[in-house]
């Protein structure tokens, strides 16, 4: 006697079901289907332009590090890719100052304008980084710093009432300046390397290359490659980050060619047949900075400005400061605990 009503339930439910495969689908081939020209422009594509307007209202800001022993053009290579005198050799630094006991660090801030987009560019310096005779652990101090920015967002970032733009202190970028032997890395090279490069992004740069040949420039580039990957280094453009199969391409042949690059700088200008160019005057010619027969300088500068800055900004914020983060609320280092609940639903749009 219960049959009937227990068939006709599943009946019911069958029939309910049945529909569903059918028209799943259709729902995505309407909109794919939709004319635009049949209902007209609808200004989809003015969120670019609304975003940059805000961008350029808020400006950015960009903090880069520079890292090797004295001597290798740091201050130099900073203010040629910026095209101004950022660095702190420009501002009041002088020959007789004597080279720090221990690594210091010193951040100068600059406001760099062009084309009415407003950079606030920090460069944080690293005097007194391998220039003692024991430069065991002398990268910690430099750890010390990015941590401790990353810890001054977090702590701006879960106070109840924060700030609607939270002051970004964060490294960037760490140029890693690899002295011009043509042997092999250092030591030290490897071991600042090794354990910064799971806190920042790390561009190697080969310093003052026009101390070497150009064989002795590929030679090196090559040795200086495979002992990174021997080591298992990771350097920015980090391969687990390329998103699509467009990035893994244009990344490959940075880290397969282009890395470390071999740069000269100079903010010197010469004459060169009628133009005025950055460069390096030698006893047997002028080395043209932004000459890519001449240096590297140009591909950093695309790499580092032109193409990946605003990927550089936000590896930082979505892997490093959020691995840092997770290690932080995850110990609850001092945090209270429900400020873990309010931070899952920020995942921060800077």
């Amino acid at each position: 006697p219960h049959a009937g009503p227990v068939e006709s339930k599943n009946e019911a439910a069958m029939s309910e079901l049945v529909p569903e495969p059918r028209q799943k689908p259709v729902v995505p081939m309407k909109p794919m289907g939709i004319n635009a020209s049949l209902l007209g422009y609808i200004g989809i594509d003015t969120i670019i332009e609304q975003m940059r307007k805000k961008t350029m209202k808020t400006g950015f800001d960009f903090n880069i590090m520079v890292v090797g022993q004295s001597g290798l053009g740091k201050s130099t290579l900073v203010n040629t890719l910026f095209k101004s005198q950022v660095s702190r050799k420009s501002s009041g630094w002088n020959r007789e100052e004597k080279i720090p006991k221990t690594v210091e660090i010193k951040a100068i801030g600059h406001v760099i304008e062009e084309g009415g987009v407003k950079m606030k560019l920090t460069v944080i310096d690293t005097p007194g980084f391998g220039d003692q005779i024991n430069n065991e652990n002398c990268w910690e101090p430099i750890e010390k710093y990015i941590n401790e920015q990353y810890e001054k967002f977090l702590k701006e970032e879960v106070n109840i009432a924060r700030k609607k733009r939270i002051p970004d202190t964060r490294v960037h970028c760490c140029l890693y300046f690899i002295s011009p032997t043509g042997h092999s890395l250092r030591p030290l090279d490897l071991e600042f390397m090794k354990h910064l490069s799971k806190v920042v992004n790390i561009i190697p740069v080969i310093a003052k290359a026009d101390t070497m040949t150009l064989e002795e420039k590929t030679e090196f580039k090559q040795r200086v490659r495979k002992e990174l990957e021997v080591n298992g280094i990771e350097f920015y453009p980090q391969k687990e980050f390329d998103e699509d199969l467009e990035d893994k391409t244009e990344n490959d042949k940075i880290r397969q060619e282009s890395m470390p690059f071999a740069v000269v700088g100079s903010d010197k200008e010469y004459q060169v047949n009628g133009k005025r160019v950055l460069g390096r005057k030698t006893p047997w010619g002028i080395i043209e900075v932004e000459n890519l027969n001449h240096c590297e300088f140009a591909l950093l500068r695309d790499f580092v400005i032109r193409t990946h800055l605003q990927d550089l900004k936000e590896v930082t914020h979505n892997i490093h400061y959020e691995t840092y983060r997770a290690k932080r609320l995850n110990g609850n280092g001092g945090l209270p605990p429900m400020t873990v609940e309010t931070e899952e639903n920020h995942e921060s749009n800077l």
